[in-house]
């Protein structure tokens, strides 16, 4: 921006430049950034950020993470983790019924949100919600617990 441009240009002459000449236009007069938060700033943190201080819950000591990695996928979902083919042999042929592996797909639990269609179904996973069984097998199909 040319400097004939800039608000600054119609300050020159007038001693204060907009700031006042009792308060003073002084580097960081309330602090740096959230400073006074339990002190001088004490009504804005409370009005406008409930919460913000204190702690919540109880503390977990070295939380290795690994031990509560669980995907979930959904029932609606299971058809999508194998080929189209697959359902279209399984709704054709009466005897068979194919498998399908959440945990090679990376999936350890299956949850029981939405419809599966009525083909007789294998599927392995490490956990099974009440629902997500109950869908399963009364589509025909079973639930097998890996480890």
């Amino acid at each position: 921006m040319p400097a004939r441009l800039s608000k600054n240009r119609k300050k020159r002459g007038h001693v204060s430049a907009g700031h006042g000449r009792v308060g003073k236009h002084r580097s960081h007069p309330g602090g740096r950034g959230n400073a006074g938060g339990q002190h001088h700033h004490r009504i804005h943190f409370d009005k406008y950020h409930p919460g913000y201080f204190g702690k919540v819950g109880m503390r977990h000591w070295h939380k290795l993470n690994n031990r509560y990695h669980c995907p979930t996928v959904n029932v609606d979902k299971l058809w999508t983790l194998v080929s189209k083919d697959v359902l279209e042999g399984a709704t054709a042929q009466a005897g068979k019924a194919p498998v399908i592996d959440c945990n090679k797909a990376g999936f350890f639990k299956v949850l029981g949100k939405g419809r599966l269609p009525s083909v007789p179904v294998i599927v392995r996973a490490k956990f099974f919600s009440k629902s997500a069984e109950k869908k399963i097998v009364e589509a025909g199909g079973a639930c097998q617990l890996t480890a």
